[in-house]
C-alpha cells in the first residue's frame, strides 16, 4: 500500500480578538486510509499573547497513513477556543485545510470563522460568554450547509507541515 507521513506543527494563530487561545485539532480521511501511527486528534496549551501578537503553540503533529487510493485525502480540522479569567471557554473559530499532496515542507495559513447566531445570542456572548456552536462538525467542510449560516471571520491558524510519500510510484501515482 502507498504511505503518507505528515510531520509538522501547529505554530500558532494571529488575528483573533480574544486572548488566552488554544486549539483543538483533528484529522479526517476517507475510508481507504488507515492510520498506522500517531493520534488523530489533540489539543494545544493555552497561550496569552500581548495585543496584536501571535499566540504561539508549537504543537507537534506526527502521522503515518497507509492508503489504497487517493480518494479521501487527509484534511485537518481546527477549532480555536479562548479561555477567560474564570476558566470558561468559548469558541473563537472553526477552520480546515487539506494536507498538501506534494512532498516537502509547506507553510499553511488556515482562516477561521464562527457562527454568529441571533442578536440575543451575540449579546449573551458579549456579557456572559459562550455563544453558538455547530451541532454537527460536517458543516465545517460542506459549503452548501455553511452558506445558510450567519458567520463572522476569526483569525488565522499557522501550520508548518512536512510530507513524505512512499510507494506511490508502484501504484501509478506520480509525485
Amino acid at each position: 500500500m502507498a504511505e503518507v507521513h505528515v510531520i509538522g506543527q501547529i505554530m500558532g494563530a494571529t488575528g483573533f480578538s480574544e486572548s488566552s487561545l488554544f486549539c483543538k485539532w483533528g484529522i479526517h480521511t476517507g475510508a481507504a486510509w488507515k492510520l498506522l501511527s500517531g493520534v488523530r486528534e489533540g489539543q494545544t496549551q493555552v497561550d496569552t499573547p500581548q495585543v496584536g501578537d501571535m499566540a504561539y503553540w508549537s504543537h507537534p503533529i506526527d502521522l503515518h497513513f497507509a492508503t489504497k487510493g487517493l480518494q479521501g485525502w487527509p484534511r485537518l480540522h481546527l477549532q480555536v477556543w479562548s479561555q477567560d479569567s474564570f476558566g470558561r471557554c468559548q469558541l473563537a473559530g472553526y477552520g480546515f485545510c487539506h494536507v498538501p499532496s506534494s512532498p516537502g515542507t509547506h507553510q499553511l495559513d488556515c482562516p477561521t470563522w464562527r457562527p454568529l447566531g441571533s442578536w440575543r445570542e451575540q449579546l449573551a456572548r458579549a456579557f456572559v460568554g459562550g455563544g453558538p456552536q455547530l451541532l454537527h462538525g460536517d458543516a465545517i467542510y460542506s459549503g452548501a450547509d455553511r452558506y445558510r449560516l450567519h458567520t463572522a471571520a476569526g483569525g488565522t491558524v499557522h501550520l508548518e507541515l512536512g510530507l513524505l510519500l512512499r510507494h506511490f510510484d508502484r501504484y501509478g501515482v506520480e509525485c
